[in-house]
């Protein structure tokens, strides 16, 4: 599966011919200048929570691409109130079959407030079953909750946070590839900001240390997983 890197949580992967687009942050970014979100195309828009840090780009790209946006019920309708009129609503718990796959909410720890300071719902997490199965954490903490993942999903790589401060960092990232049985990690959501700032070579050697895999792809990079 071919998954591209946009800088802080924002990813791309290309899944069953359609391309899905996670929690785009792009044009606030500094680090993502180089990045012409214009030619970023998207089937499918999918938001783990209502931060402006995770979609900021959400409703350009939509309008642009026609994308369908998935998220929370509260956050679905707040783009519905700016026009959007391509989404579908979910919350935790919840699956949705699709023309690519299979898209599981599950649980995530944090918070979730809309830009405007509408309420943003529960935050989540998406475990995509396609021709590879992989989990996104969206922001959270360490929970036991992501036992559940591993128990419904044998996954061939997870996406995780680990700038620590606001989600998990490095060490309770690499607690949780055991709690999802996972060893295939894309890190993302650090050095952003000065408040999630990690020393990457230290993450890496710790990973390494761990027996897992630490992928760090270079902002619009695109590897190959």
């Amino acid at each position: 599966m071919r998954l591209t890197f946009y800088g802080h949580s924002c990813f791309a992967v290309e899944a069953g011919g359609k391309k899905i687009l996670f929690d785009p942050f792009i044009s606030g970014n500094p680090l993502a200048a180089h990045i012409n979100i214009e030619k970023i195309e998207a089937d499918y828009l999918l938001l783990s929570h209502g931060h402006q840090d995770h979609i900021l780009d959400a409703e350009s790209i939509a309008k642009r691409t026609g994308a369908k946006v998935i998220s929370n019920y509260e956050i679905v309708m707040w783009f519905a109130a700016k026009g959007i009129s391509n989404y579908h609503p979910m919350n935790i718990g919840g699956m949705l079959k699709q023309d690519f796959g299979q898209i599981y909410y599950v649980n995530a720890v944090h918070s979730s407030g809309l830009p405007d300071g509408s309420y943003g719902g529960n935050p989540g997490g998406f475990v995509i079953r396609a021709e590879q199965k992989f989990y996104f954490a969206g922001d959270t903490a360490l929970t036991l909750d992501m036992q559940l993942v591993a128990e419904h999903h044998q996954l061939d790589f997870a996406v995780l946070p680990i700038g620590d401060n606001f989600t998990m960092g490095v060490d309770d990232a690499i607690r949780c590839c055991e709690l999802i049985n996972c060893n295939r990690i894309v890190g993302v959501h650090y050095n952003t900001f000065p408040y999630i700032a990690i020393d990457v070579e230290e993450a890496k050697n710790k990973f390494r240390d761990a027996g897992k895999e630490l992928f760090l792809p270079a902002i619009g990079e695109t590897i190959e997983l």
